[in-house]
């Protein structure tokens, strides 16, 4: 099958949604598929996969407590349109088509089978709130929907009138179960991770911080190993000299080694406040063999099996979150049961088993001899020909 994917941020800029159409590319190439990448960057150079095609810059704008890009214009139209002649792709397949961004402009400009991922943890699109009926013909153009999380899957439902399939994102489960610990972890005191934008405030770094007092009241030695971006002189002066010799910052690390970390600690934790609308990282701990806390956020709960594969406490209770990791970090027979339990739901993640979902959320939609294609410009829903007066489109969209 041939197939395009499309991803509406910049490709060199690590992220959730990135990563999981690099890997889902990966492995449908692996697959034996014929796979294609559409995909914004700061620099073309920056794409040194020959599968990926450069579409141009971004704008950053605010979305979902993070940033999206946002892409449109007469020469990313051109490449969208060069993309789609070119491909011959049987089926499209976009990722967060609900924002301003290239995702949707593939939407406009394509005929043919569409498939769109929701990946967002929000109820309300406000791109469709600001464009409202004039952005719902080209997203009705999606004849087949799949939600990362429950969470998601209400954008479509709300936005779309129709269902979605539920695939989650997925992990490289052996890339994570093997291979060496990260050798600034030392093995001779308690450690707890962290990753992520740390001076994100969703990403709940300052809770932590606060439960690390707890948790160095009852284990004099537990450091707590932050990595990833943010503004290290900030963080700093949020640890203050009380917790100093028990925070180390790595920075940011790359994929190998953020592997390498997670197999070395002793407890990851995640103590996002909102705005996750799955938790990859908790199945990228889990396939490392590290026992988890997280707070209580639907996505995180549905990942950790209700509290069965990890630890749940409420969100932003600092003290709640301090008395678990003090637990967990007395209690080594948890932690194994954690671990056991952890790789088992782990193993459900796996891209090889989630691909084999999508390519059937693919096959749905083809149509045997058809395919995708680039639309004219004069046939574009709810847009006027160009140097025309405005007319109605002569496509006609059914949500499925």
């Amino acid at each position: 099958m041939r197939i395009g994917l499309v991803c509406p941020y910049r490709w060199d800029v690590p992220g959730g949604v990135q990563y999981h159409v690099r890997d889902l590319a990966e492995t449908l190439r692996g697959l034996g598929h014929h796979v294609e990448v559409l995909t914004p960057a700061e620099r073309e150079e920056s794409l040194t996969d020959p599968w990926t095609t450069f579409a141009g810059r971004t704008v950053p704008v605010p979305y979902n407590g993070s940033m999206a890009g946002v892409q449109f214009g007469p020469v990313v139209a051109a490449r969208v349109r060069r993309w789609l002649r070119d491909g011959r792709f049987d089926v499209v397949h976009v990722h967060e088509p609900a924002t301003l961004s290239l995702s949707l402009l593939v939407c406009m400009l394509a005929g043919g089978p569409i498939v769109a991922t929701f990946h967002a943890a929000t109820t309300r699109s406000k791109v469709l709130a600001a464009l409202g009926p004039v952005a719902r013909p080209w997203l009705e153009k999606i004849s087949g929907r799949i939600a990362v999380s429950d969470f998601s899957r209400r954008v479509q439902v709300e936005h779309l009138g129709g269902d979605a399939v539920i695939i989650p994102n997925g992990v490289h489960v052996d890339a994570f179960a093997e291979g060496p610990r990260l050798p600034a972890v030392p093995h001779d005191a308690p450690t707890i991770g962290f990753l992520g934008r740390y001076d994100e405030p969703r990403k709940g770094l300052p809770t932590l911080l606060e439960a690390m007092r707890t948790v160095v009241a009852r284990h004099p030695g537990a450091r707590l190993f932050v990595a990833g971006r943010g503004d290290a002189e900030q963080l700093d002066r949020l640890v203050g000299e009380e917790l100093r010799p028990h925070v180390v910052l790595l920075g940011e690390i790359s994929e190998a080694d953020k592997a390498a970390f997670l197999r070395s600690v002793d407890i990851y934790c995640a103590p996002n406040l909102l705005g996750e609308s799955f938790g990859v990282v908790l199945i990228e701990a889990m396939s490392a063999g590290a026992p988890t806390v997280a707070s209580d956020l639907d996505a995180f709960a549905r990942v950790l099996d209700g509290g069965a594969a990890g630890v749940l406490v409420p969100r932003g209770d600092s003290a709640a979150l301090g008395t678990a990791l003090s637990d967990l970090l007395a209690d080594p027979d948890r932690r194994r049961e954690l671990r056991a339990r952890g790789a088992e739901v782990a193993r459900s993640y796996d891209w090889p088993v989630l691909a084999q979902r999508i390519l059937a959320v693919y096959e749905t939609v083809a149509t045997p001899g058809g395919g995708v294609t680039a639309l004219a410009d004069d046939d574009v829903p709810g847009v006027p020909p160009t140097g025309a007066a405005p007319r109605r489109s002569r496509w006609r969209g059914s949500a499925r």
